[in-house]
């Protein structure tokens, strides 16, 4: 009874060692930094070593707040909040434009956003972002630095307007429009028709800022609102592997970004291509290992390993 004991016991231990073993970091480069803070960085993404990204376009920062947080950042000080590999995006807090005004109509603050993603393989989605203006006396344009884009929202109203998530948002306190495929800068820019001299008392500020529609919650937004610390929207940027095109990409083989037992794919945006399992494996398809057998797979066959360990031992 005794053994029987001790020989339970060790294959629990070696159980929980294998399942361990298996499930260890599973998304980054071997001897790399797994997360910052809260928000998982896997790779191509990689953060303290240059090698620990694909290339410097993925070798994000991570740096301490003032509170003694990890903040990841794309970027020089753009906050990351999420990086999907399945969905290829990333996540991020930009701070909205403004601009505000006394009681008198002498402005009292004003942020016009610009923000450039450069040249590599990032762009603003156009599926999930949705460019808004809040406001009763609000006039917004957002454009790209290359001036081959541009769109504007007029937002206007007279009396007080509850903002809610249901809310159409059809210029009566707030104004919608898309942003094109491939947006890479942005220059947000707001200002006012009469300073909000007729209308101080319930909407001293217009804001206007690109976001996530699936997050935005106009309720968050009332017209009494004011800029504040922190006070940032939640944008969706896409990324792409690369920027080539995935009949030509495999031949290079020092550049290729697709491990073993992976498939080529373009990414909606058409801006390159992505990677992902081919059917019947997991993991991170951008490792050099790329993905292997089902994880379920793989347990079943520590759990069949340990059973014949098992009764090997209870025969001797």
């Amino acid at each position: 009874m005794i053994l029987q004991r001790w020989v339970f016991l060790l294959m629990m231990l070696l159980l929980v060692a294998a399942v361990s073993g298996a499930t260890a970091n599973p998304d980054v480069r071997d001897g790399c930094q797994e997360r910052c803070g809260d928000v998982i960085v896997p790779y191509p993404f990689g953060i303290g070593e240059q090698r620990c990204a694909m290339n410097e376009n993925f070798f994000l920062d991570c740096n301490s707040t003032d509170d003694g947080h990890l903040e990841l950042l794309l970027g020089r000080n753009v906050p990351a909040r999420n990086i999907s590999l399945l969905n290829g995006t990333v996540t991020v807090g930009i701070d909205p434009s403004f601009d505000c005004y006394n009681k008198s109509g002498r402005q009292s603050g004003l942020f016009n956003q610009s923000m450039s993603l450069g040249s590599g393989p990032f762009t603003f989605s156009d599926s999930r972002n949705m460019f808004t203006a809040g406001g009763c006396d609000t006039f917004a344009m957002v454009t790209n630095m290359d001036a081959t884009f541009g769109a504007a929202c007029l937002s206007l109203c007279t009396t007080n307007v509850t903002m809610s998530k249901n809310n159409s948002c059809s210029g009566s306190g707030c104004c919608q429009t898309s942003i094109p495929k491939g947006l890479k800068s942005l220059d947000i820019t707001i200002q006012s028709f009469s300073n909000h001299t007729d209308v101080f008392e319930f909407n001293p500020c217009g804001f206007a800022f690109l976001e996530d529609k699936d997050s935005l919650d106009l309720s968050d937004w009332p017209l009494s609102r004011t800029p504040k610390l922190n006070d940032t929207s939640t944008v969706v940027i896409e990324w792409v592997a690369q920027t080539e095109k995935c009949e030509n990409a495999p031949a290079n083989k020092s550049s290729y970004a697709c491990g073993i037992n992976t498939n080529c794919y373009y990414s909606d945006n058409g801006q390159g291509y992505r990677c992902a399992c081919n059917e019947g494996f997991a993991g991170n398809p951008y490792l050099e290992k790329g993905c292997q057998g089902k994880v379920t797979d793989a347990f079943t066959s520590y759990v069949i390993k340990i059973k014949r360990l098992f009764i090997l031992i209870l025969r001797y």
